[in-house]
């Protein structure tokens, strides 16, 4: 079992952020920063399946696993970033058990799932193949994100599908989902967010979230939420940057 994948199913803490810029050096600048893990965004970032490769490299520099949250559930687009030799993957908008148990399918080899074997970069290049077979699915990690308010009515049995390890709360499209928006639907957001962690904890599974800024981590993490995904590469370069120009013309 990797480090990372025992941290995340030991319920450590563990920290990362998205990566959304498109490039090597922004992956290992991040990467440098003292994270857990980075997970690329293929979801709603503009970045295509031929630079994957080359941003999981760059963070294995700084020896930090790399996570793809991919667009979709479709498992080509599952099996090609872990061949790419990503840690991980991250599967949005999972809305129920069927949904679940094709993630778990597409994750794995045979006999848990339905992964095929490819001589790419995580096998060596096929150098390696056995040994990686042997590997990865005790390795690997697989994240699935509930979001919508399907899926929190659906919580129950997708959270306890087997292969799962991280059930992911994504506030932003769950708030919008469940018409949870704005100051006034802090509450009930919360409410949603407090169902999935609670069902996913009694089933044995860890949590996490997205939180914007760290502000609050000390609040989820006593909720028994202990996988963040802190902001991403380019909203802390944005607020790094406004900072200081805000700091320079005050000063």
């Amino acid at each position: 079992m990797s480090d990372f994948r025992r941290k995340c199913i030991g319920y450590e803490r563990v920290i990362g952020t998205f990566a959304a810029i498109p490039h090597p050096v922004a992956i290992e600048v991040t990467a440098a920063a003292g994270l857990d893990f980075i997970c690329i965004d293929t979801e709603h970032a503009q970045i295509g399946r031929e630079l994957i490769e080359n941003l999981v490299r760059a963070s294995d520099v700084h020896r930090v696993p790399a996570m793809v949250r991919v667009p979709g559930h479709a498992p080509e687009s599952i099996a090609s970033v872990l061949d790419a030799g990503a840690a991980g993957v991250l599967v949005p908008r999972v809305s129920t058990a069927a949904q679940a148990k094709a993630a778990v399918l597409a994750t794995r080899y045979p006999p848990i799932g339905e992964r095929g074997v490819g001589p790419g970069r995580a096998a060596g290049y096929g150098y390696r193949i056995p040994d990686y077979l042997k590997s990865a699915n005790e390795t690997l990690v697989l994240a699935i994100q509930i979001e919508t308010a399907e899926g929190l009515a659906n919580v129950e049995e997708i959270v306890a599908v087997e292969g799962i390890d991280v059930v992911f709360i994504g506030p932003g499209d769950l708030s919008v989902s469940i018409g949870a928006i704005g100051p006034d639907g802090a509450e009930k957001l919360d409410a949603a967010i407090l169902k999935i962690t609670k069902a996913a904890r009694k089933a044995g599974k860890a949590v996490g979230i997205f939180r914007p800024s760290a502000d609050d981590i000390g609040k989820w993490s006593e909720a028994g939420i202990s996988f963040y995904l802190l902001s991403s590469d380019t909203r802390f370069l944005g607020a790094g940057v406004a900072a200081d120009v805000a700091a320079a013309r005050s000063a």
